[in-house]
């Protein structure tokens, strides 16, 4: 393995593509020591650790642990993402804005250029919305006033903005995923202040007798989770594919036998990360209408935990899910591409026959996708911060679930960086960055991290 990793430094491209994203990230993480001007910071920590198992928390863990100390970065990535999918979501709805993606490399900067000046925009409206929500929610602000208001506006956007450029660059000139790693980067700097939460209840006996099974019953679950993740990324429905015989003058070509691989998971970990931006927005942006009589109790409802939150949540990554497949993956041209090399699937017409026996397979198993991304985001989610099933309404059934043990409305109260959330970006990100620098490896005739990818043989010279 340390020969493998040796590998990485001795081809000059892939070297200079890492360092330039470590450099990057380094960049990242001081910008998270920065914080907005005006803002009480121990005050403002405090209330985080008081609220922690919140809407709160998620929202500080795509940001690294900076809202909370509200450093210039605190915004973090998700403004950028939600305008991604509001785009994405228009590509199909709004038929000029599908042409323009459909015109090639011209398009596709058209459309990246729409996405910042909305990212923009939508920094603007959060950081308003943060502002008002700390000038009325107590004493965080030094001084309030319409002062504090566009200097938190100007400071957090622009600090958002710069995000932007960084996650293209790690794109363009880095390893590749420069959005995924820096959210990587945020949640992995939060682990070891997961840890020390672990030690502290274990040093304080926080649950009692029961301090030390719930502990091992914590890191058992987390190793299992890892192992699924890990095995279920890992695997593919493999369609097999017959090509035919061609004679091209004296050659006989074709003939052979392979097989499509369609992953089970193909969106990743993007449908979790759009479907909790969506949610987390309007959260944001309303957070300091949490007291108003008319959307208090829409803002409570979406609240970490609560079933509206959970079925929403749900929904949104079955959603993503499939829209996200719609659009990396293209049935009709698959078939298309397979008739016109001669290749056919044993049993099932070329054409459109075809097209729509990959799409009914995809459909399958993108629900399974979508049905393991909704168990691993919420099983360790409930472990920490419970399922509020009490706070149904009767009509609904809520008091059904009055007598239901604490630990199972309100959960461990752990630190949530030990949920499945957390979990999946940091695997799956980890996962695509280092098959990225293994094709790299295996291009250049080296050998890869895995023990299936073998030594690429070179021409043989004479």
């Amino acid at each position: 393995m340390l020969q493998k990793l040796a590998n990485i430094f001795r081809i000059p491209d892939l070297r200079q593509r890492i360092l330039f994203t470590l450099a990057m990230l380094a960049v990242y993480r001081l910008g998270g020591h920065i914080p907005t001007p005006g803002i009480n910071a121990d005050r403002l920590q405090q209330f985080f650790e008081q609220n922690r198992g919140t809407f709160l928390g998620f929202v500080d863990l795509f940001s690294g642990g900076q809202l909370r100390r509200l450093t210039i970065f605190a915004l973090g990535i998700m403004p950028y993402i939600t305008a991604s999918i509001i785009l994405q979501l228009l590509t199909v709805v709004y038929e000029p804005l599908a042409k323009l993606q459909k015109e090639g490399e011209l398009g596709r900067k058209k459309i990246t250029q729409w996405t910042r000046y909305l990212t923009v925009l939508l920094s603007a409206l959060q950081s308003l919305g943060i502002a008002i929500s700390l000038q009325k929610s107590g004493d965080f602000v030094v001084h309030p006033g319409i002062g504090f208001i566009l200097m938190t506006m100007l400071t957090l956007t622009t600090g958002s903005a710069f995000i932007m450029w960084l996650g293209e660059q790690i794109t363009e000139r880095g390893v590749g995923n420069g959005m995924s790693l820096l959210i990587f980067a945020g949640i992995v700097v939060g682990l070891p202040r997961g840890i020390a939460d672990l030690w502290d209840k274990v040093r304080t006996d926080a649950w009692g007798a029961f301090t030390v099974p719930a502990i091992l019953l914590l890191l058992g679950v987390m190793l299992v989770i890892v192992a699924f993740i890990v095995y279920v990324e890992r695997s593919e429905r493999r369609i097999p594919v017959q090509y035919a015989k061609r004679v091209v003058g004296r050659r006989v070509m074709g003939g052979q036998s392979t097989h499509l691989p369609l992953r089970v998971n193909a969106g990743g970990v993007m449908p979790v990360i759009f479907a909790s931006s969506i949610l987390t927005l309007p959260q944001t942006v309303g957070y300091g209408l949490r007291n108003n009589r008319y959307f208090g109790d829409v803002i409570k409802a979406l609240g970490w935990g609560e079933p509206l939150y959970t079925v929403l949540y749900a929904l949104g990554i079955i959603f993503f899910a499939y829209f996200y497949i719609s659009i990396v993956f293209n049935p009709n041209e698959v078939a298309d591409n397979m008739r016109k090399y001669g290749g056919f699937i044993p049993g099932i017409r070329p054409g459109k026959r075809t097209a729509d026996y990959i799409n009914e397979v995809l459909t399958r198993i993108t629900l399974v996708g979508a049905l393991y991304l909704i168990l691993i985001s919420f099983i360790p989610e409930w472990m920490i911060t419970g399922i509020h099933l009490n706070h149904l309404p009767l009509w609904l059934g809520g008091g059904l679930f009055e007598r239901l043990p604490t630990w199972v409305t309100n959960g461990l109260g752990v630190n949530f960086y030990f949920g499945g959330t957390s979990l999946l970006i940091v695997i799956g990100v980890a996962m695509d960055t280092v098959s990225q620098i293994e094709a790299q490896l295996i291009m250049r005739h080296y050998d890869g991290f895995t023990p299936r990818s073998g030594r690429v043989k070179g021409r043989r010279t004479w």
